[in-house]
C-alpha cells in the first residue's frame, strides 16, 4: 500500500473509532431496531452483493489504494465477516479495506478530501428500507400487496475506472425480501 494511502486510511480508522466511542447518535446505529427477519434479509442482500463485488469488480492486483465500503450497520457486520475470513484474498485485503457508514465517510472526507481518488476507492452497498410513499408511483409497474414496502438497494463504485451507480428494487413484506427489478433507473436528481 502506498504510504499516503496508508496514512489516509489510518486517519479514517482513528476517526471512525473515535466517532463510535462518543455517546449519542454518532457511529453506526439502527441495528437494534431491526426485526430478526429484516436483519437477516438485509444481511443476505448486502453479503451477496459484497462478495460478488470482491470476486468480479475489486480493483486489480497491484492497485494499492485504500478501499472504503460505505454501507449500513448491517453492512459493516457483513464486511467484517467476509474480510475476516482466513483465505489469501481476504488476508491481502484486510489491511487496506474498511467498512463505514456514509455519515462517517463524509465527515472524514470533509477534512481529508481525496476528490480524484488517488488514495482510495469508494464502493457503496446499502439498502434504503424507508422509501417514502410519495416515491411509490415510480414503481407502479411493481404493485405492492397489503403491508408491503419498497426497498432500494444502492450500489456503486468511484475511483476504479468509470464511476458506476446502480439501484435494485425490492419489496419487503415483514418476513422476506423479494427482488422486483435489478438495475432500475431512479427519477431523483440526487441520492
Amino acid at each position: 500500500m502506498i504510504e499516503r494511502s496508508r496514512e489516509w486510511l489510518a486517519g479514517l480508522r482513528q476517526h471512525v473509532d473515535d466517532d463510535r466511542r462518543r455517546p449519542g447518535p454518532a457511529g453506526p446505529t439502527g441495528t437494534n431496531t431491526l426485526s430478526p427477519a429484516q436483519r437477516a434479509a438485509e444481511r443476505a442482500i448486502l453479503a451477496a452483493h459484497f462478495t460478488l463485488w470482491i470476486d468480479t469488480e475489486l480493483p486489480p492486483e497491484g492497485d494499492e489504494r485504500a478501499i472504503v465500503v460505505t454501507t449500513s450497520p448491517v453492512g459493516i457486520d457483513v464486511a467484517s465477516a467476509v474480510v475476516g475470513r482466513d483465505d489469501p484474498l481476504m488476508n491481502r485485503l484486510r489491511g487496506r479495506l474498511i467498512a463505514v457508514t456514509e455519515a462517517e465517510y463524509r465527515s472524514w472526507t470533509k477534512g481529508h478530501p481525496d476528490p480524484d481518488h488517488q488514495l482510495h476507492v469508494n464502493h457503496w452497498n446499502w439498502i434504503k428500507t424507508s422509501v417514502p410513499p410519495a416515491r411509490w408511483p415510480e414503481f407502479a409497474a411493481f404493485p405492492l400487496g397489503p403491508g408491503e414496502h419498497y426497498w432500494l438497494h444502492r450500489t456503486g463504485t468511484v475511483g476504479a475506472g468509470p464511476e458506476q451507480r446502480h439501484c435494485h428494487l425490492w419489496k419487503w413484506n415483514g418476513a422476506t425480501a423479494s427482488l422486483l427489478k435489478p438495475f432500475i433507473a431512479e427519477n431523483v436528481r440526487r441520492l
